[in-house]
């Protein structure tokens, strides 16, 4: 079986909680609602934006946290038209996407983002020509359902046993475990090392060549 190392995009290879937080305060001021702490929208990071909503606004119908979604997209939407939106990658990313694949490992994606979110994410980075496989929460539930790592793994034609989700939140720990897969945290992005043991990490990372280090050690 192939060895596969799926990647979350958000929190994990790129930065962009300026973009999130802003927009998510955006599409409130917008319904007319107070806007939430930037810890609060950080806590719901990784989860579909419906999903999100749920979480965000629990007293509030279905309807309700479908429309709050779809204004966060057009705010979003906006700062990208206004040249607003900054996705840098996180410090040593670059290097071990390169490393993990002079080492044999297929490479993929397993996010919250759209599929045009994450494809202009990527081409902006020149990066994604790396991966075999790209899931988004367009066809998939929403994290931690495990149907984004299965299809994933089909596609790279990978095992549980030899397949890692590497990811910030505990939302992507949950969701390695519900597929059998290992549960990589890392700890430069939005939920602390603490939360992401406490829903099930095997181990976590402070940086991207200590996570190399563990990988290397897997193979």
């Amino acid at each position: 079986m192939n060895r596969l190392a799926l990647f979350d995009c958000d929190g994990t290879l790129v930065d962009s909680q300026a973009n999130i937080c802003l927009a998510m305060e955006v599409c409130f001021d917008a319904a007319g609602l107070p806007a939430p702490s930037r810890e609060r929208t950080r806590s719901v990071v990784g989860l579909s934006l419906v999903e999100a909503m749920r979480v965000m606004l629990p007293d509030a119908d279905g309807g309700t946290h479908v429309k709050i979604a779809e204004g966060y997209k057009r705010a979003f939407h906006g700062l990208r038209g206004k040249g607003l939106v900054d996705e840098p990658l996180y410090e040593g990313i670059a290097e071990l996407i390169d490393a993990l694949d002079a080492d044999g490992w297929l490479l993929g994606v397993a996010t919250g983002k759209s599929d045009r979110g994450l494809d202009l994410c990527l081409g902006h980075h020149g990066l994604r020509h790396r991966f075999v496989t790209l899931q988004t929460a367009d066809r998939h539930p929403s994290k931690p359902h495990p149907s984004m790592i299965e299809q994933a793994m089909a596609d790279a034609g990978a095992a549980p046993e030899t397949t890692v989700m590497i990811g910030d939140t505990s939302y992507d720990m949950a969701m390695a475990r519900a597929a059998g897969a290992t549960a990589a945290g890392v700890a430069w992005g939005y939920h602390g090392a603490d939360a992401l043991l406490a829903a099930g990490a095997h181990f976590v990372a402070d940086r991207p060549a200590d996570l190399l280090v563990r990988m290397k050690a897997m193979a």
